[in-house]
């Protein structure tokens, strides 16, 4: 996938090896054990405290819980390349609805996103590539409004999900950082 706007210099990828011949994995390790250093319990949980659960691309851009000013603890975060609705965030919503009380769900699509600009090509590609075609569909979609619309139907049709009376759905502006929510009928 190319990026959908350019990328900064002091942004661009990392290389998988650092230097000195340290790979990203082991500074993340690192980082973890200063974290873990500090830890403290908080007692909680899995059942998030505001009852909701998000859905949401997997883009690094998005920073969900500073966006929606959310705490530790308060959802359950689903993501997936483009936030799509699949049969496995079908599977997490069940999980999160019936076993752990969750009641709300929040689709969260944003602008640029890589899958705007793949097709059902891309599993010809990886089949030509690997000898295998893989047993997913990409869910490239042109319109992301319609994508989020899309999305938000599956899960108030869905029969596994109990409470889908309180599903809303939203586009990231990824230059402003604003949401702006998806009429689910237009």
């Amino acid at each position: 996938m190319k990026p959908s706007a350019p990328v900064p210099a002091s942004s661009a990828p990392k290389a998988s090896t650092a230097v000195g011949g340290r790979s990203v994995t082991d500074q993340l390790v690192e980082s973890n054990r200063a974290y873990a250093a500090d830890f403290t319990d908080p007692g909680m949980d899995a059942r998030p405290v505001l009852h909701v659960a998000v859905v949401a691309c997997m883009d690094a851009r998005l920073d969900l819980h500073a966006a929606l000013g959310l705490e530790l603890g308060d959802c359950h975060t689903i993501r997936n390349a483009g936030g799509v609705v699949t049969d496995d965030t079908i599977r997490s919503l069940t999980i999160s609805q019936r076993a752990l009380g969750t009641r709300a769900v929040i689709l969260i699509h944003h602008t640029g996103c890589g899958l705007e600009s793949l097709t059902e090509d891309f599993r010809h590609e990886l089949e030509d590539e690997v000898g295998q075609r893989p047993a997913w569909a990409v869910e490239a979609f042109r319109d992301v409004d319609q994508d989020v619309r899309q999305s938000m139907q599956r899960v108030r049709t869905n029969p596994f999900l109990p409470h889908t009376d309180d599903v809303r759905g939203f586009v990231f502006d990824v230059h402003t950082g604003l949401l702006r929510e998806i009429d689910p009928t237009s």
